[in-house]
C-alpha cells in the first residue's frame, strides 16, 4: 500500500498539473501516514534531480540578469554567512550541541543546506549520526519556510526583488529557495535562484579551510551544475536557433522541481522528528529566526537591496 501511494503521488507531481508547494504538501502527508517505501532512493532523486532542474531552470534567464545579481548580492551573502557561521557556533556552545553537528547546522544555514553538509560532513569527519541530525534539522525548517515565506511576503507587500532576495539570504535549501520564488513570481524566481547559486559557491572556500583545520585529504565536491546554469543562461541569451527550445527546458525544470519537492516531503516523518532531538533543532531555529528576521528587516529598510 505504501509503495502505491508514494507512486501515485510521484506521478501526480510529475504530471505538472500541481503546483510545487502543493506536491511538497503531498510529499509532506505521505511521509507521515506511511512507512517511506524508498526513502534512500527518494534522498539521492531528489538531490539529482533538484541539480538537473535547476540547469534547466537556467534556460529562462537572461544572462545580463543573472550576472548584475550574483555581482550585486555577492557582499550581502559573504556577509551573511559570516554572520550565520559565528552566530551558529555561540548558540551551539550555549546549548552545548555536539561540536561537530553544530558545525554542520552553521554551515546548513549559511549556505545551502543539505549540499553544504553533504560537502563538508567528509571533510569534518562526521559521523552517520551527525549528519542525520544536521540534515534532518534543515529539512524541518526548509518545509516551513516553503509555506511560511510566501505568506510572509505577500502580507509584507514585498516587491518581486525584495523577495527574491530574501529567500535567497534566508532560505536553506536552493530546492526551497526556488520552490518559495517561483510562487511568488517570475522576477522573485530570477533574483533567488541566481542569488542563491551565488551562494552556494562559497562551498568551496568553507571546504578547503574546514580540510585545513581537521587536515582531512576527504575530496572536495565542487558544485558544477551552477556552472551549468550559467552556461544555460549563456545559451539563452546569445544562442538564439535554439531559441524555440527554451521554453520546453524550462518547463522540464519547474517539472522537475515540483517532483523535487514531493521527495523532500515524502522523507519528513515523526521519526525525522524525533531523530533531530531538542537541542540542535533549537539551535537549528534560533540561528534560522535571526538570520531570516535580521535579513528582511535590513532589506525593507532599504540597507540590503540589488
Amino acid at each position: 500500500m505504501s509503495k502505491i501511494v508514494f507512486l501515485a503521488g510521484l506521478v501526480m507531481a510529475a504530471s505538472g498539473r500541481i503546483s510545487p508547494p502543493v506536491a511538497l504538501a503531498l510529499g509532506i502527508a505521505y511521509g507521515f501516514s506511511f512507512e517511506h517505501a524508498f526513502q534512500g532512493h527518494a534522498r539521492r532523486g531528489a538531490k539529482l534531480l533538484l541539480q538537473v532542474s535547476v540547469v534547466g531552470l537556467g534556460f529562462g534567464m537572461n544572462l545580463h540578469q543573472v550576472l548584475e545579481a550574483g555581482r550585486s548580492g555577492f557582499f550581502y551573502t559573504a556577509c551573511s554567512i559570516s554572520v550565520a557561521l559565528v552566530l551558529g557556533w555561540a548558540l551551539g556552545k550555549l546549548l552545548r550541541v555536539k561540536e561537530t553537528t553544530s558545525f554542520l547546522i552553521s554551515a546548513g544555514t549559511a549556505i545551502c543546506g543539505g549540499s553544504a553538509i553533504a560537502a563538508i560532513a567528509p571533510i569534518a569527519e562526521a559521523s552517520e549520526e551527525e549528519i542525520a541530525v544536521s540534515l534532518g534539522t534543515v529539512f524541518l525548517l526548509n518545509s516551513i519556510a516553503l509555506v511560511a515565506f510566501p505568506l510572509i511576503g505577500t502580507q509584507l507587500h514585498m516587491s518581486q526583488t525584495q523577495f527574491g532576495l530574501w529567500s535567497a539570504l534566508a532560505i536553506h535549501d536552493t530546492s526551497s529557495v526556488v520552490g518559495a520564488a517561483a510562487k511568488f513570481g517570475t522576477l522573485a524566481l530570477a533574483v533567488g535562484t541566481t542569488v542563491k547559486l551565488a551562494r552556494a559557491l562559497w562551498i568551496v572556500p568553507l571546504s578547503l579551510g574546514t580540510a585545513a583545520v581537521k587536515k582531512s585529504k576527504a575530496r572536495i565536491q565542487w558544485p558544477w551544475f551552477i556552472l551549468f546554469f550559467c552556461l544555460a543562461a549563456v545559451a539563452d541569451t546569445y544562442v538564439g536557433v535554439l531559441q524555440p527550445a527554451y521554453p520546453v527546458m524550462k518547463q522540464v525544470g519547474v517539472m522537475g522541481l515540483t517532483v523535487t519537492l514531493y521527495l523532500i516531503g515524502s522523507g519528513l516523518s515523526m521519526k525525522t522528528i524525533r531523530l533531530v532531538g531538542a537541542r540542535p533543532l533549537l539551535q537549528g531555529i534560533v540561528l534560522w529566526i535571526v538570520v531570516a528576521a535580521g535579513s528582511l528587516a535590513l532589506i525593507q529598510m532599504g540597507i540590503v537591496h540589488l
